[in-house]
């Protein structure tokens, strides 16, 4: 059976796949970026908590705590730019079902920004209050905060706006009529039928 040749894929679909691809791109560097501020941002942090009250037990409990949300943040970066780079793949072309599945990682990703954005607003409305018996944490978080970058905690808020811009502008985008038609038409098939066998002489 033969399929007819499909239509050239829309320049609705083609923005979709370039801006997933993009997104893949970002969310990799700013995995690799955030090891690299973290190591400096530890350096920094060891070296203004040294003159603290602080004792080197409190020191090393921050330092752990930062590390291991940092590098949780990292591999959840870089999950999510294989991810979109397979999204980016499978809608290029075509696939049935990659819309679908466009569209629920859209949704996550954008659940997953607005509650970032929600939990960074809320420390900045409402910040942490400790008693007067924590006061060296209070202090680390201070000397914490100064250790970052001054650009590090702007971008991160930024790339959270981005990714929920990004990946509702992919939704809207796959959802257009001209997408719609393209991704319904058949695709040919790839199997390659075996000849059959000689009978036997």
């Amino acid at each position: 059976m033969s399929y007819p040749e499909p239509a050239r894929r829309p320049a609705a679909v083609t923005a979709a796949v370039v801006l997933l691809a993009l997104m893949a791109v970002v969310a990799v560097a700013y995995a690799v970026a955030g090891l690299f501020v973290l190591f400096g941002t530890v350096d920094a942090f060891r070296l203004a908590a040294a003159g603290s009250a602080a004792s080197s037990d409190e020191v090393d409990a921050m330092v752990l705590l930062v590390s291991v949300w940092t590098v949780a943040g990292v591999v959840a970066s870089l999950l999510a730019g294989v991810l979109l780079a397979a999204l980016a793949g499978v809608v290029r072309t075509g696939r049935s079902g990659a819309r679908v599945a466009t569209w629920v990682v859209a949704g996550l990703g954008v659940l997953a920004g607005c509650c970032g954005l929600t939990v960074l607003s809320g420390m900045r409305v409402f910040p942490m209050r400790l008693g007067d018996e924590d006061r060296s944490t209070v202090e680390l978080l201070a000397q914490l905060s100064e250790a970052y970058p001054d650009w590090w905690i702007p971008l991160g808020a930024g790339l959270s706006v981005g990714q929920v811009l990004g990946y509702f502008v992919v939704a809207l985008l796959l959802a257009l009529p001209t997408a719609a038609t393209w991704f319904r038409q058949p695709r040919p098939s790839l199997h390659v039928p075996y000849p059959p066998p000689h009978p036997p002489r």
